[in-house]
């Protein structure tokens, strides 16, 4: 059993940086792919970036493709979104999700964090 817990969400201007953290403990992080999702106030949840286990191998949503970094640090059992040139369309509370599949679907995911709030004022 994996958990999950994200930190480093806030208010930010848009064109401002944040660092998303999730920290796992409870099972083998570094055999675990990762990734984060979000969901926008009347939306449904959307994935946003994922990692392999071994790190060697990123994807990302469009809308944050060359703004946005997934990366992750298996001796911390953590992983990191580095959000970059932030928009108010960005605004959504973040999920990582841990599984055993390297996929954007959310149904692929067996462990889900509780979220961090972000929004990114205009």
């Amino acid at each position: 059993q994996v958990q999950l817990v994200e930190s480093g969400g806030g208010l930010v201007q848009a064109g401002g940086s944040l660092r998303l953290s999730c920290a796992a403990s409870g099972g083998i992080f570094s055999k675990h792919n990762m990734a984060w999702f979000r969901q926008a106030p009347g939306k449904e949840r959307e994935f946003v970036a994922v990692i392999t286990w071994t790190g060697g191998s990123t994807y990302y949503a469009d809308s944050v493709k060359g703004r946005f970094t997934i990366s992750r640090d298996n001796a911390k059992n953590t992983v990191y979104l580095q959000m970059n040139s932030l928009k108010p369309e960005d605004t959504a509370v973040y999920y990582c999700a841990a599984g055993p599949i390297y996929s954007r679907t959310q149904g692929q995911y067996d462990y889900w964090g509780q979220g961090t709030q972000v929004t990114v004022s205009s």
